[in-house]
């Protein structure tokens, strides 16, 4: 197996085994063995993701969303609305004007979400890492296999015009024993005379 590998290798990528990374030598390894190399991005990442994970990406698409922005001014709104009506009522408000509680509880709530935010665009930077990773094994094995079929061709068309040689060798042969025989001379070069021999 090991020999196969090395073999494929010098062949097709003019280069040693030991020149090789560890994810080429395993694509190698696939073609040779003639296993498939594709696999589901999504499974594969998805395999890897803890329940942290999984929660801080639902809390970044939901404050990505429409839907959050449409309840964060929503209750913008009604805790200015409540708090100046209170007010203009001759009662105590629980945030006067300034709204300072309201920017606390803001404050808060964007420093617990940006650090959430970042760690789920971390995860899909990964996700894309590992994509790309994928599809370099495809394209690479895709690249090793069409380099095999043009060399199975260039076999083939070698065996061909070897084979086209020998038909005509013979057609010769069988010409200038018809002429021989009738008393003309042939006008088919002998093979080593035209230097067509391979």
């Amino acid at each position: 197996m090991d020999e196969q590998i090395r073999l494929l290798a010098q062949q097709l990528l003019d280069s040693g085994i030991g020149k090789l990374s560890a994810r080429e030598r395993q694509v190698i390894a696939r073609v040779v063995n003639r296993h498939t190399v594709s696999r589901n991005v999504n499974q594969a990442f998805e395999e890897r993701r803890s329940v942290g994970d999984r929660l801080a990406d639902q809390v970044a698409a939901f404050g990505g969303s429409w839907r959050f922005i449409i309840l964060a001014l929503i209750s913008l709104l009604a805790w200015v609305l409540l708090n100046s009506a209170l007010l203009s009522l001759g009662g105590s408000s629980f945030d006067p004007y300034p709204f300072i509680f309201l920017n606390l509880i803001l404050s808060m709530l964007a420093a617990l979400q940006a650090p959430i935010i970042m760690m789920s665009q971390n995860r899909q930077v990964a996700r894309d890492r590992l994509a790309a990773g994928l599809d370099y094994e495809i394209n690479l094995k895709a690249e090793l296999e069409i380099m095999d079929l043009h060399k199975k061709m260039e076999d083939m068309q070698v065996g061909q015009i070897g084979e086209l040689l020998r038909l005509g060798q013979e057609q010769c042969r069988l010409l200038r024993l018809m002429t021989d025989g009738a008393g003309r001379r042939s006008s088919c070069a002998t093979p080593e005379a035209s230097g067509t021999l391979p």
